[in-house]
């Protein structure tokens, strides 16, 4: 979304906990903040028309506040589809109440799943050995593109229309594990293999990963629900998510076609190959 920005002549400041590993176009004015300190969020909020709010619950309506004071008169939402279900009461939802009740213009943006989680959770597997261990190969999905999340975004920002509407962004159809795994290996043009695991078993290789796959474990694989509460992994093999229907895209929006998954292992190809790659060039060397 920030080369959007940048793209549209738009005056861009982002705001980031590390400058230093902030990887942005050139012209975007990067300061050091961060939200869950408010106070370190002040001094980036002058001369601010517009704002993009990451959600943290903890201090929205104090960040909230001070961008009103500030002189901020719109604010897009990063949400999620998990309030639009109904599972999500602590955590984004209020973030879009303080921002609702602030008397400035807003706009959420409720992604689903993000594809783009996979390049954590089977990144590291595919990139060292061709594989992917996960547990349930054929429940799915509607992952969804981070472009069709930003392009969105961006024209809640930019246009005029979107003030006080809430957009669910999700993949344009249901896709499998399994048929993810194969969209990743037609991108990158080798074979990747699926090892089926038993939720168990799949949740000892996450936390053995660490990071987010650690972190994102015990929902992903059914063991806690979305506000962390103990639940049965068998109950969520259960759900069949094809009984929703398509769900809302980015196309309501922007007017294209949502972008597949497909797509999105296209444009990532290269974040699954990198490793092998750089063992090639080794040898090679």
């Amino acid at each position: 979304m920030t080369k959007g920005l940048v793209d549209a002549g738009v005056e861009v400041r982002a705001l980031t906990r590390n400058p230093a590993r902030a990887k942005l176009p050139a012209g975007v004015e990067v300061v050091a903040g961060d939200l869950t300190q408010p106070d370190t969020v002040r001094p980036a909020l002058a001369g601010v028309d517009r704002m993009y709010l990451f959600p943290e619950a903890s201090t929205a309506r104090e960040v909230v506040a001070l961008a009103a004071r500030a002189g901020v008169r719109r604010v897009v939402v990063l949400s999620s589809g998990a309030v639009t279900g109904g599972y999500d009461t602590t955590f984004h939802l209020p973030v879009e109440r303080a921002v609702e009740e602030s008397g400035l213009e807003w706009t959420h943006v409720r992604p689903g799943e993000f594809a783009a989680n996979k390049l954590s959770l089977w990144g590291p597997s595919i990139r060292a050995e061709r594989v992917v261990r996960d547990a349930n190969p054929d429940s799915g999905w509607f992952p969804v593109h981070e472009q069709d999340i930003a392009d969105v975004a961006l024209a809640a920002l930019l246009e005029d229309g979107h003030v006080g509407r809430v957009y669910d962004v999700n993949g344009p159809s249901l896709i499998s594990l399994r048929d993810q795994v194969r969209a990743i290996a037609a991108a990158i043009g080798e074979e990747i293999r699926f090892e089926e695991l038993s939720p168990v078993e799949a949740r000892k290789v996450y936390l053995a990963q660490g990071g987010f796959a650690a972190e994102a474990a015990d929902f992903l694989l059914g063991f806690t629900d979305y506000a962390g509460n103990p639940a049965d992994p068998e109950e969520a093999a259960d759900f069949d998510p094809a009984d929703l229907g398509p769900l809302p895209t980015a196309e309501a929006v922007t007017g294209r076609s949502a972008r597949t998954f497909a797509q999105w292992a296209h444009d990532h190809a290269a974040d699954f190959r990198d490793q092998a790659d750089r063992r090639l060039h080794t040898a090679l060397d």
